[in-house]
């Protein structure tokens, strides 16, 4: 038996001399040099921390980036040198979120420790699905999801990593409309009146594409008006929802914002909470954007009357930086998930394995293949610590509120809002030609074309990105939204440089 195994070794790796030879003669990587690669160029190309000198993109026009990616699929493949020669493509014109000066969206960089857990996870490349192929990870989400249910203030609570804040507040719809009506599982919705779900006008459109995922229809969206900052206004909530019912329709669902994409607003929880429990509809908090406040004794207010949620979506994602996709759904409705969407496939969820099968978590999802993405989230909190996971969140509110009180200073830039909510800070930048001149409709319009331009250079010039957008529902024109995170840990040198850029790129306009 023993000369058997040998031999059986001996046999092994001949076969893998065999095949990195064949690998070198036709100039593939062998096995390992690839990734060595790819860890060469993340150090070489400064991937996790990038100078603020280096370009954010090297930006080409879609025509020209096909030219120079030379696209192509054959049956020979690639070799050595081509691999590698297109790899280093890819890096030289992807944009480097990690760079100090990437504003653009609710990422940027991504924490080393968080990235070496994805990177981890993917070498491992199980599925999220049963205790027998994911044994670490299953009790690793249990775990978390219990401990983020406690500091979000819940008494128990179940959930489920989700593959972003869209499937999150999917996953809260769902539950609502299950909860109320939980024979729609068998029978459909057919013999339902229509179901009416509401949310304020600064809401994610994620709630409106759940609301045609499940064929609901738009109609049954009812967007709530909200106050000059943003924030859901109880008593039109109160008067939405009257309607409603005066319509023959079934309120159901009640989406409440912590930190609204545009505004950064933090709807009234405690206030939509007393108004859900009198009504009987489901209160779910997408926090989403500004949950990360939970984390800091300073900031937590913002989340106040949270416990009172029957759900809530937080995406570490967004400012926390953990590597995309990392998205969290919490119910404080124990064994909800799984009446929900529990399908008991018999080859995957058998009930007479020989471990404790309540262990098999896939059936609480709708997906079925699930990646591993608790491990980046419960790495970055362990390994950094509750106390500096706090004091980076509260360093990107602080650099959001510098930057509103500079833009109040310069004479150049104006407040959209009075002061900045969550992370976001939103400001016009007034060129030379349009200061002191009367505010016409036409003024205004030209103001609206003033954050295009300014993007058109920075982007080309590739030393910023920041995001810009109008608020139809409120007559504002294109403004400028910078969204802080927490990698790197932004600075008021960092805002004070935002200003001067913009300064400097709009100068003539």
């Amino acid at each position: 038996m023993a000369d058997r195994s040998l031999v059986n070794g001996l046999n092994g790796e001949a076969k893998r001399k065999r095949k990195a030879a064949a690998e070198a003669q036709n100039g593939t990587p062998a096995e390992g040099q690839l990734l060595q690669k790819v860890l060469d160029l993340v150090g070489r190309e400064h991937l996790i921390s990038c100078p603020a000198e280096a370009k954010i993109v090297e930006f080409k026009h879609p025509k020209e980036l096909e030219a120079l990616l030379q696209l192509d699929i054959n049956p020979k493949g690639m070799n050595q040198t081509q691999t590698e020669a297109f790899m280093e493509t890819v890096v030289r014109y992807s944009v480097r979120t990690q760079h100090p000066h990437f504003y653009n969206q609710f990422y940027g960089s991504v924490d080393e420790v968080a990235l070496a857990g994805a990177w981890l996870t993917d070498a491992l490349n199980t599925n999220q699905i049963t205790y027998e192929v994911s044994p670490v990870f299953i009790l690793m989400e249990r775990f978390v999801l219990a401990k983020l249910g406690s500091i979000f203030g819940y008494d128990q609570a179940d959930g489920i990593f989700a593959p972003g804040g869209s499937i999150s507040n999917l996953h809260a719809m769902l539950l609502a409309r299950y909860k109320l009506h939980p024979e729609i599982k068998q029978s459909g919705i057919f013999s339902l009146k229509p179901l009416v779900a509401f949310t304020s006008d600064q809401s994610h459109y994620s709630i409106r594409k759940a609301a045609v995922t499940m064929g609901l229809g738009l109609d049954n969206v009812v967007q709530v008006k909200t106050d000059s900052v943003g924030r859901m206004m109880p008593q039109e909530l109160k008067k939405a929802v009257k309607r409603a019912r005066e319509e023959g329709k079934e309120p159901f669902f009640v989406c409440a914002t912590c930190g609204s994409t545009v505004l950064g607003a933090y709807d009234s929880l405690e206030e939509l909470a007393d108004i859900c429990s009198l009504e009987g509809l489901w209160l779910h908090a997408d926090a989403c954007v500004g949950g990360c406040a939970i984390f800091s004794e300073r900031l937590k207010h913002f989340l106040d009357g949270i416990h009172r949620a029957d759900s809530i979506a937080w995406n570490p994602h967004k400012m926390l930086c953990v590597p995309l996709q990392c998205s969290v759904f919490l119910t404080r409705h124990k064994g909800l998930l799984d009446a929900c969407h529990s399908a008991r496939a018999s080859y995957l969820f058998q009930q007479d394995k020989f471990y404790d099968v309540s262990y098999d978590v896939g059936d609480k999802s709708f997906q079925c293949g699930r990646k591993v993405d608790v491990f980046k989230l419960y790495f970055i909190l362990s390994v950094r610590g509750l106390d500096e996971i706090a004091s980076r969140i509260e360093a990107a509110f602080d650099a959001a509120a510098y930057l509103s009180e500079q833009v109040a200073l310069r004479p150049n830039f104006r407040q959209v809002i009075p002061a900045a909510q969550c992370a976001n800070t939103c400001f016009w930048f007034v060129p030379e030609s349009l200061r002191g001149k009367e505010e016409t409709p036409e003024w205004w319009e030209k103001l609206g074309k003033v954050a295009p331009r300014v993007k058109t250079r920075m982007v080309q010039a590739g030393t910023l990105m920041i995001g810009y957008q109008p608020i139809e529902n409120k007559n504002l024109v294109n403004f400028f939204r910078m969204t802080n995170t927490c990698v790197p840990v932004p600075t008021s040198a960092d805002m004070d440089f935002v200003l001067d850029e913009i300064e400097r790129l709009g100068k003539d306009l």
